[in-house]
């Protein structure tokens, strides 16, 4: 359907909703007397035309920024409405911020460099977006022209078909970058990227943020390039800084800008001893509950709280006791890897490959898991090729440190759909009830949950479950309606680990070297 009809139609639908055709000013009176159901249904309109409004929005800056190239000198369009750039001119037409008229620029120029390789320009790397791929390396012949498939074609489509936002294209392929890799010939990177590219597309529609969609398509390119992953690393490492001033008011000021590593160090040491106010695991025992109920109820602002620790810690250095700065939780950062440390090294001796911290998944390169093991050790979990950890037995009623492990590995954080919880906040839910179930303390009948799920599903009567080894599946309880106001279906739960491609279907595509020579049993250590 042509958009601006799908547009019309939307306004259509919205104009049986005679308490919101009123004067602006009437509207906050005229949505407060819908009724819930209205409430859902012109919410599901108003997006629709907003995400129609967005992608043309994006097109025609796209078509302003081609009409400003610097080559135009003053004559570009930018120039003639006084304008230095292009991201100035849609800004000032738009009245938002410059993060918005970027990514507005950037994804309009995107979608054009495919409209124009269908057109038959030479604009070096597309045919439609919209056609049938053959992968970014199927090469497509017409009237005797010779096209490459661009590697963004699966983001371009999506976009178009609405499974996308502007916001969620623009963060997939910020994430990805280009595609290149260190020894890998161009045809192939383009590939994999284009096979990564569909995985997001597939984890957008299934709920996941744009702020998830960006993270896991940098997660996705460092896997796919390992050597990149490194330099990445350096590069940020090398613009670490710490700044302190006074303003005229006398108030000091510090800014940091972390390395990776120490980053997640720090969010760590935050998360084990803010995690009460933070929706954590409950606590057990009488005196962990007593200390969550007294954090809970301090007057500090999670802010001040941070701030607090941070520089109780500066004071304290090594002398600290653990146990009193940090709760019941020790702070750290876990890594995990794919496959051993055997793997190839650079001529420098770095090993080159990349692992992932177990909270978020944030990609670590070699030299960071290299010195982690030198340092810490490491846990060896062993799964099949499904990624099913192998039973650490089932003698007690709660999960062990080493099964919590195991699920961590498996689930990568909360397994409901959209939940970015990481895996330290979250509580190891028995599928099979334990008293009117037989239900089983084993890996392959638990799953992970955050608190607010784990209440939610006990409490309103849905249900995880499972066939063999097969995906958790959630179902929601009987006479239950979705989002839309159909009856609500059984759905799908997806790992939100970024390693899963070691036994999911690819990215990266099943072949060298992105995927592992690793038998069916699947070795995966943690670091630290």
């Amino acid at each position: 359907m042509n958009i601006l009809t799908a547009m019309r139609e939307r306004l259509d639908r919205l104009a049986v909703f005679a308490e919101l055709d009123v004067e602006p000013s009437g509207l906050p009176q005229g949505a407060a007397a819908l009724s819930d159901a209205s409430v859902l249904e012109v919410l599901r309109e108003v997006t629709g035309i907003a995400n129609d409004a967005e992608r043309l929005q994006s097109v025609v800056a796209g078509v302003a920024a081609q009409r400003s190239k610097r080559e135009n000198g003053h004559s570009g369009l930018a120039a003639t409405q006084g304008h230095a750039s292009p991201v100035a001119l849609v800004q000032s037409i738009t009245g938002g911020t410059r993060a918005d008229a970027l990514r507005q620029v950037r994804v309009g120029q995107s979608l054009l460099d495919g409209a124009a390789s269908d057109a038959g320009g030479d604009c070096g790397n597309g045919t439609d977006a919209g056609a049938d791929a053959t992968g970014a390396d199927g090469l497509e012949t017409e009237a005797g022209a010779t096209r490459r498939t661009p590697w963004h074609a699966p983001l371009q489509s999506a976009l178009w078909a609405g499974r996308l936002t502007t916001a969620q294209h623009d963060a997939i392929r910020g994430g990805l970058g280009e595609p290149e890799a260190d020894g890998v010939d161009p045809a192939s990177a383009a590939l994999a990227w284009s096979v990564a590219a569909e995985t997001l597309v597939d984890e957008a529609v299934a709920g996941a943020s744009v702020e998830e969609l960006r993270a896991r398509a940098r997660q996705l390119r460092d896997i796919l390039d390992p050597v990149g992953a490194e330099n990445r690393f350096q590069a940020r490492y090398e613009k670490r800084s710490l700044r302190t001033w006074i303003d005229q008011h006398g108030q000091h000021h510090g800014h940091i800008v972390f390395d990776d590593e120490m980053a997640l160090w720090l969010r760590s040491t935050f998360a084990a001893a803010l995690r009460p106010r933070r929706g954590g695991p409950r606590f057990i025992s009488d005196a962990d509950r007593a200390a969550a109920k007294e954090l809970s109820d301090d007057p500090r602002s999670n802010e001040q709280l941070e701030y607090d620790l941070f520089v109780d810690l500066i004071r304290a250095g090594a002398l600290a006791n653990a146990t009193d700065v940090f709760g019941a939780r020790q702070p750290g950062v876990r890594i995990v890897m794919v496959g051993d440390a055997d793997g190839p090294r650079d001529p420098i001796g770095r090993l080159i490959k990349t692992g992932h911290a177990e909270d978020g998944g944030d990609a670590l390169p070699g030299s960071v898991v290299d010195r982690n093991i030198c340092m810490n050790g490491t846990v060896t979990i062993t799964t099949d090729s499904g990624g099913n950890p192998l039973d650490v037995g089932h003698e007690q009623r709660l999960f062990t440190p080493k099964q919590r492990i195991a699920l961590a590995v498996r689930d990568g954080g909360c397994i409901a759909e959209g939940c970015p919880m990481p895996a330290s906040y979250c509580e190891a839910h028995h599928i099979d009830h334990v008293a009117t179930e037989s239900g089983r303390t084993d890996i392959d009948r638990g799953v992970l949950l955050c608190r607010f799920h784990h209440m939610q599903l006990h409490n309103n009567g849905w249900k995880i479950v499972r066939d063999g080894h097969r995906a958790f599946v959630l179902v929601p309880p009987l006479g239950h309606l979705g989002a839309r106001g159909e009856p609500a279906v059984p759905r799908v739960l997806r790992t939100k680990a970024p390693w899963a491609w070691a036994w999911d279907p690819p990215p990266p595509p099943d072949r060298p070297p992105w995927r592992e020579n690793a038998p069916p049993a699947q070795q995966r250590q943690l670091a630290g």
